[in-house]
């Protein structure tokens, strides 16, 4: 794929703002819709990033009563074209991926190392390889191979275990659909006192979840608990009744 034309976008006050979402459960990027006050919610856009062009969908309205901070513009509406495009990238990265298992399995020393996904760029040109470990690697020979195979730049991101667990989806504890990867778009601080609070045993096996890291879950009821307990009598203190 060709590499569209240097296009320099400035940022601007306004207050005329959208959030969008380039990934299913990403975080939310604000930018200005003034130039294209015709788009709806839903629908999807091409928006300049750190990373290049990137199609991304519109999940809300932001307006804004001060014009103080700034915002890059929408480039212009997605067409049909650009949609397609969208989904022989999605393809592209599932090769990406395997070539760059491939390519660390002949050259060696990533055993500790796991490669998740792959991003294109919408216009090609960024190849964002996300990966967990525990330790830094040197990536340089892997790099330059795989920019070689795939002929792109290639950027090594590092997430979290919960973004593991995100991306390759699954069956959480409950038997359910993991909420990392049905509707949870950022992840709130857990501590051990939340499972306290709730009377939850302390096992392994009940506090975490299938990342390894405290659950989720135990911050959705834990205010409730903090509250009730406010309100009802200690264990063992003896209460009257009617």
């Amino acid at each position: 794929m060709s590499a569209a034309p240097e296009q320099i976008v400035v940022a601007h006050p306004s207050t005329h703002v959208v959030g969008v979402r380039f990934q299913k459960l990403g975080k939310l990027y604000h930018f200005d819709y003034s130039d294209f006050p015709q788009v709806h919610n839903g629908d999807y856009v091409i928006v300049e990033t750190v990373r290049g062009q990137q199609i991304g969908q519109i999940m809300g309205f932001i307006e804004r009563e001060d014009n103080k901070r700034s915002y890059k513009p929408i480039l212009r509406p997605a067409t049909p074209r650009d949609l397609l495009i969208k989904q022989q990238l999605q393809s592209k990265e599932v090769s990406a991926l395997i070539d760059c298992r491939e390519l660390a399995s002949q050259i060696g020393g990533f055993e500790e190392v796991k490669f998740v996904a792959a991003e294109y760029s919408f216009d090609g040109t960024n190849v964002g390889i996300l990966y967990s470990s525990e330790a830094p690697f040197s990536g340089g020979r892997l790099r330059s191979e795989l920019q070689k195979r795939l002929r792109s730049n290639i950027e090594f991101r590092q997430i979290g275990p919960r973004d593991v667990a995100r991306i390759l989806g699954g069956q959480g504890a409950c038997g359910g659909p993991r909420c990392c990867s049905t509707f949870l778009t950022e992840f709130s601080p857990i501590s051990i006192k939340m499972a306290k609070a709730q009377g939850v045993p302390l096992t392994p096996t009940e506090i975490t979840g299938m990342c390894g890291r405290l659950r989720c879950c135990l911050i959705y009821e834990y205010e409730q608990y903090v509250e009730a307990r406010k309100q009802l009598p200690k264990k063992n203190k003896l209460v009257g009744t009617p």
